[in-house]
């Protein structure tokens, strides 16, 4: 294993990539903060920046930075930006006072402001590793503060020497509504159901004005602005509205138009809506059509409408039914089928706008080597040689081979530990017997025990517990204990390797099943995994990942340190297909990927040694991708993925089917294979001998 994690844009290492692992000193976002005072200081200085994006309403730009007087990066802080001559151009400027003897890092973002508490909510910031800088002012820089504004140097928002990178931004106290149309969710009467649809939501506010407590206006408010003569601005809430369309080869997220979005059959059609007072909001869903008679440039006509009230949407994500309701004679038109995924803020937040990592990936980091479930699948192998998989030991092993990452999955115990495992279910022994009997066994949902349980009781793998047969017997070793907790690895595994960290999550698979009965509310179960990452990764490189879509939403918007990845079943036989299609092919994958702004994808081996040109649809649109999969196991198909591309590939036993580091005890000296010309070397911060293949071809 290298020390390429560590290395940057310009192949230099830099400061240390995440925040010190100390409890974060931020307030409760939700919480009104009154801004500071900015101290006097010894320069002043002139920001100016060209934007070329178009701001929607209630955006503006604004600049964060490693000062008080620029908000000390955390983004409650962040200091507005005006346009420069009253507004006629789209250069927004900002005059500062900074100190004098220490150069000033700083980054512009597009942000908005909550009118009811005046939290910040971060839209869009700048995510270069290296973010912009003022340099220390020297004596004969004081002729350049004197320049005029029109003199001054102009900076281009979200481009930094001709690399753009400007992402969206992270919950801190908004909510998101995630409206998602599949699988031709309408159910019509006979004379419209051919027809093509065009959706559109809009936010209404629920909050009673003083002014507004009487009968006539209370109807008025109930009836939609497309029924109007004149709309009420009023009524709708302080809100964005986006749309995604999976039809679409380019899928981002859009605003959408007046009449809404198409719904293609077949479609993917999902609103990202964000809210801050979700209690007081409702959703309007229009549905628009064109008449068979209407003419070039004529608007569709509004066919029907459904009202979603907050109370629909208690919990973390759900199927709502809802009947269609028909606008010009009001009576039931027919039905459709809304899923929908709410995703809260981390509270209390850790993340700020020093640095972010969510969609950064060196060009040099290709062809990684990583160890699944450690080093490797256990219950799978049919000879002894082999450690308990998802273990402190199996992940240890991995290390010592060579692994630039290790990959595991996480779920939580019952009382809310993420603890490492891979099944859902464990069998349980009722009496302490070296051999195992039909009636000596219970199966149980992990779930359901919590971590006490799960580390004293008489625990085995559902493999052992089916076929009466336990593979290990190493009760007095406590590396090779199962159920370590998450913690526990991010704290004693070597810090140089990184983590793939796969989050387990129940899915509906394509025949309605349940692949387990999960009881945790979702953005709860999220939540407990990313404080302990948060708290304990220190200085580690950590990539996300999930074959749920929407937990995949959910790591992208709750924080901004760590990338995610999609995990895909693609085409296959192997396993049943999920009912959410986004997973079942690479084309889907990559086009929710993009649409998302995730780091990239995961997808199955089998899917691209079937047609290897599939690794195009991710690269092509700047994608990282990944593969796994038990094709992976076999040097020979390595060493074929690695040509292709393949920015890592994951599989068992590093130490047999990786040609690169192995590590050994001090005074040792193992080879990674017998008689193979070696290169040794000594890496930093690492106690044993390493010795390299010459034909490595791993990050330097």
């Amino acid at each position: 294993m290298q020390r390429w994690w560590f290395l940057e844009e310009n192949g230099e290492a830099k400061e240390s990539p995440l925040p010190s692992s100390s409890p974060s000193k931020q307030q409760d976002p939700t919480e009104k903060k009154p801004k500071q005072p900015k101290p006097a200081g010894d320069r002043r200085h002139t920001f100016r920046v060209l934007v070329t994006y178009d701001l929607l309403k209630d955006e503006t730009v604004a600049i964060s930075g490693s000062c008080e007087s620029l908000g000390n990066w955390d983004p409650q802080q962040c200091v507005q930006l005006h346009r420069e001559n009253d507004g006629d151009n789209n250069i927004w400027c900002l005059a500062s006072e900074l100190p004098r003897d220490v150069s000033i890092k700083y980054r512009y973002l597009i942000c908005s402001i909550d009118p009811s508490s005046e939290n910040v909510h971060v839209r869009r910031f700048e995510t270069h590793i290296v973010p912009r800088q003022v340099p220390v002012c020297l004596d004969d820089e004081d002729a350049v503060s004197k320049q005029s504004p029109q003199q001054q140097k102009i900076d281009t928002l979200g481009d930094i020497d001709g690399n753009i990178k400007l992402d969206k931004g992270w919950l801190t106290s908004e909510t998101i509504f995630q409206f998602k149309f599949f699988d031709n969710p309408f159910l019509l009467k006979d004379r419209v159901k051919n027809r093509l649809l065009y959706v559109k939501i809009t936010t209404m506010n629920l909050r009673l004005n003083a002014e507004s407590q009487n009968l006539s206006s209370l109807m008025e408010e109930s009836l939609s602005n497309d029924t109007r003569e004149n709309g009420i601005e009023s009524s709708t809430a302080y809100s964005f509205i986006e749309v995604a369309s999976l039809h679409n080869p380019n899928s981002t997220y859009e605003q959408q138009s007046q009449f809404g979005c198409p719904y293609y059959k077949d479609d993917f059609l999902f609103f990202n809506v964000t809210v801050a007072e979700p209690e007081n909001v409702a959703y309007l869903v229009d549905l628009y059509t064109y008449s068979s008679r209407s003419k070039e440039n004529e608007p569709p006509y509004h066919l029907g409408y459904h009202y979603i009230l907050p109370n629909f949407l208690k919990k973390s994500e759900g199927l709502l039914e809802l009947p269609v309701t028909c606008a010009s004679k009001h009576r039931p038109l027919g039905m459709m089928r809304i899923e929908y995924l709410k995703v809260t803020p981390l509270l209390p937040t850790r993340c700020t706008l020093e640095r972010s990592y969510i969609r950064y990936w060196n060009k040099r980091w290709t062809g990684l080597d990583v160890g699944h479930r450690g080093s490797g699948t256990s219950f799978k192998a049919s000879d002894g040689n082999v450690i308990r998989e998802n273990t402190i030991a199996s992940l240890k092993k991995a290390v010592a081979h060579g692994a630039d990452m290790v990959e595991f999955d996480v779920q939580l115990s019952k009382d809310l530990v993420p603890v490492i495992y891979h099944d859902f279910d464990i069998y349980v022994s009722l009496k302490r017997k070296t051999t195992l009997e039909t009636n000596d066994m219970l199966e149980l949902p992990m779930r359901e025990l919590t971590l006490e349980q799960l580390r004293t009781l008489k625990v085995y793998h559902v493999v052992e517990g089916r076929t009466r047969e336990a593979r290990f017997f190493d009760d007095d070793l406590e590396e090779h204990q199962p159920f370590p907790q998450l913690a526990e690895a991010l704290n004693q595994i070597d810090p140089h390797c990184g983590f793939n960290i796969e989050v387990k999550w129940s899915q509906k698979l394509k025949d309605g099943r349940m692949e387990s009965e999960l009881t945790f509310d979702s953005n709860l179960y999220v939540d407990c995994i990313l404080r302990v990452v948060l708290e304990h990764a220190a200085d580690r490189r950590i990539v996300f990942s999930c074959f749920d879509a929407d937990i995949c939403t959910m790591l992208r918007l709750k924080q901004n340190l760590y990338p995610v990845m999609f995990l895909t079943l693609g085409v296959t036989s192997r396993y049943p297909s999920y009912h959410d299609p986004r997973c079942n092919s690479i084309e889907t994958a990559v086009r929710n990927a993009c649409a998302t702004e995730l780091l990239g994808i995961v997808a199955h081996t089998e899917d691209l040694l079937r047609d290897q040109t599939q690794v195009n649809l991710a690269t092509e649109k700047g994608l990282i991708i990944f593969c796994w999969g038990d094709d992976n196991n076999c040097k020979d198909t390595i060493k074929h993925l690695k040509s292709l591309g393949i920015h890592a590939i994951i599989y068992d036993k590093m130490d047999i089917y990786s040609d690169k580091a192995v590590k050994v005890e001090e005074g040792g000296s193992v080879d990674g294979d017998s008689g193979a010309a070696v290169n040794q070397q000594q890496l930093p911060g690492q106690g044993g001998t390493i010795r390299r293949k010459n034909s490595h071809r791993g990050m330097c």
